[in-house]
């Protein structure tokens, strides 16, 4: 008995086991007969193993990397996952090269496997001054099929050991990179993403390089493994790919020679303050009187109030610069600026630093990256992953951030390019530090809607729209550059009503906020006697969103946000209501944000209330899915409310 219930048990985990995913390079029936993947119905393709091993050869001392994938092709558009491209980079006294290039396409044709391997004249390289691209396509790729690819790259460019991609666009069942870095070699390692380490192991090969002399290194020996990893697709509300791909990187910190010659190559953040600090196009810009030296006009300079001071020499700076686009630093030159009237944020908002210190307000730089530039590393300093400026000042106890580049923008705020997270502040006297960048101020965007009257199958009314913060940005934009094309566009976007008559009120681009007013009238959908309105005449969110499985980095709105929709409407003597949509009140968790949704008739007027908030500028990635209900919920409001009035 004990026998047969042995086998069964044997039994059922082969049929388990035969129902998914072989994770290794070797082919299988089940492989191929496997029409899907469980974990992500909509994957086109599917890495079901991704292998990696770098070493350092003892022979030749090159870095040998060594690749294996298995891929599963489940759509059509996964096809073209059969093309590969690899580069090779070119020095000026070295080229990366590569090797063994080998790769099969597996079908299944009438219950048997068949194999079509790739030939070596399907092997194509274009050459390129800093590079060669390697391409080959793998044939009879289709639907069903399962590639397996095998290559190695040799490269003699130690500062930058090879990194390691675990997330990619398709779903990845098993990535596994294994290491091994000469004790010569000390890198700062730095592990990108939010898909944890399943293995980490770490451990020591004894005289694993020997040179003559009895020169010799130990080598650490590196184990990572992930498994069922997300693929990454890039959706709305996301900073750049760069700051959430999943992956291992190697910055060289210390090169230490067999004869006793120690190299550091990262600097503390030390060294790279006295390195900014003599810096022709950074610390030899700042502060320096001589550079802004009776720019100022005595209106402003004679200004008691240390804000209305600062506020008029950062609209001075605004109304007599203008931003060429360029944001890099390099080629700053404020002397320039000031005889082209022309230049880039560097130079811009260097020189409204210069001429606030030269009026006694204290503005002190931050060096940031741009939200397309990717995140900092904190780990240590590198200065080229800054490409922009902007300043902090503080009066009255009150943080100001400023960024003379936009007209459009108010004292106060920032570009949205420039709102990731955080920056590095310089301060050449105390030393530098990391400044959190974080908007207080809440965006909002409102919309009051007035039906004044119904004749004739129409409702006439008014619309009062109101853009406040980041929302106001686009319109001010719009209509400052071509009124007349705004407007017209504007009509052009309502296509369920007809505007009779457009108004933008008290426009101002100086303030953080744009106001319009819209007459229209419109036509419900009537049916028998009754009238079918959805009230939410404007809308929003069309649709939602969030469309993924899983997310598997942050949801980065960039600032705090609310939505806020009224609509009255007056039934006067001809109108009854007859039905009247249910309210609504549904919050995020922690305080995460609310939509609040409600109708109240009195006195022969109906009213209806809508407000959406968002309480945070960052979601984390466990937010995801509440907030993909959540937006369904606003989405399925204001697509399918209905009210149902009647004639009296």
């Amino acid at each position: 008995m004990k026998l047969r219930l042995c086998i069964v048990v044997f039994f059922i985990c082969i049929i388990g086991f035969s129902q998914e995913y072989n994770t290794a390079m070797s082919v299988f029936k089940s492989d191929l007969e496997l029409t899907s993947y469980s974990k992500d119905s909509t994957a086109n393709a599917l890495v079901i193993y991704d292998y990696g091993k770098s070493f350092v050869d003892k022979n030749t001392f090159w870095l040998r990397v060594q690749n294996q994938k298995k891929i599963k092709i489940l759509r059509p558009e996964g096809i073209e996952r059969g093309q590969f491209e690899i580069k090779l980079y070119k020095g000026k006294s070295s080229e990366e090269k590569i090797e063994n290039i080998s790769a099969t396409t597996y079908n299944l044709v009438n219950g048997k496997i068949v194999k079509s391997h790739l030939s070596k004249d399907a092997i194509f390289k274009e050459e390129n001054e800093k590079y060669t691209l390697v391409k080959f396509v793998l044939p009879q790729v289709k639907v069903g099929s399962v590639l397996t690819v095998r290559y190695e790259t040799q490269s003699r460019f130690m500062s930058k050991y090879q990194p390691w991609y675990f997330q990619g666009p398709d779903p990845v069942m098993y990535s596994e990179y294994n290491t091994s870095i000469p004790g010569n070699y000390e890198y700062h390692v730095k592990l990108v993403g939010g898909v944890p380490l399943e293995t980490n192991d770490v451990s020591l090969e004894k005289r694993c390089l020997e040179v003559g002399l009895n020169g010799y290194s130990d080598c650490g020996i590196s184990k990572y493994v992930m498994k069922d990893i997300p693929a990454y697709k890039l959706e709305d509300y996301a900073t750049t790919e760069l700051n959430y791909i999943s992956r291992i990187e190697y910055e060289l910190s210390v090169f230490r020679g067999f004869d006793g010659v120690v190299n550091k190559i990262a600097k503390t953040w030390k060294d790279a303050d006295k390195e900014l600090e003599t810096d022709g196009d950074f610390g030899r810009q700042i502060s320096k009187k001589s550079l802004v030296k009776n720019i100022l006009p005595e209106s402003i300079s004679l200004i008691s109030d240390k804000l209305t001071k600062a506020k008029a020499i950062y609209q001075f700076v605004l109304d007599n610069y203008k931003w060429n686009g360029k944001s890099e630093r390099y080629d700053v030159s404020i002397k320039t600026l000031n005889k082209e009237k022309v230049g880039s944020s560097f130079e811009i908002n260097l020189l409204l630093e210069n001429l606030l210190n030269i009026e006694g307000i204290k503005a002190s730089p931050i060096l940031i990256s741009t939200r397309q530039n990717g995140l900092i590393t904190k780990i240590y300093p590198v200065l080229s992953d800054f490409n922009y400026v902007i300043l902090k000042v503080i009066i009255n106890e009150e943080n100001y951030y400023l960024d003379a580049t936009d007209p459009y923008i108010s004292f106060g705020e920032l570009p949205f390019r420039t709102l990731n997270q955080y920056g590095r502040l310089i301060d050449f006297d105390n030393g530098s530090y990391w400044e959190p960048i974080i908007v207080n101020d809440v965006s909002a965007k409102s919309h009051s809607i007035e039906l004044s009257s119904y004749e004739d199958d129409h409702f006439i009314g008014r619309i009062k729209s109101k853009s406040k913060g980041y929302y106001s940005y686009k319109e001010k934009k719009q209509f400052d550059e071509d009124s007349l094309n705004y407007k017209e566009n504007t009509i052009d976007d309502y296509t369920n009503i007809k505007i009779n008559d457009h108004k933008v009120i008290d426009y101002d681009k100086t303030k953080s906020e744009f106001n319009e007013t819209l007459d229209f009238s419109m036509e419900p959908e009537i049916i028998g006697n009754k009238i079918y309105l959805n009230p939410f005449i404007l809308k929003f969110f069309e649709k939602n969103p969030f469309q993924l499985q899983e997310r598997t980095y942050p949801i980065d709105f960039g600032y705090k946000s609310t939505f806020n929709y009224r609509l009255k409407i007056d039934l006067n003597d001809n109108l009854k209501v007859v039905e009247m949509p249910t309210s609504v009140n549904y919050a995020l968790p922690n305080n995460g944000g609310r939509i609040l949704f409600n109708t109240n008739l009195s006195d022969n007027v109906l009213t209806l209330y809508f407000n959406i908030k968002f309480n945070k500028p960052i979601y984390l990635p466990e937010s995801y899915p509440y907030l993909k209900i959540f937006m369904n919920k606003v989405v399925e409001l204001q697509n399918n409310t209905v009210i149902v009035l009647e004639n009296q």
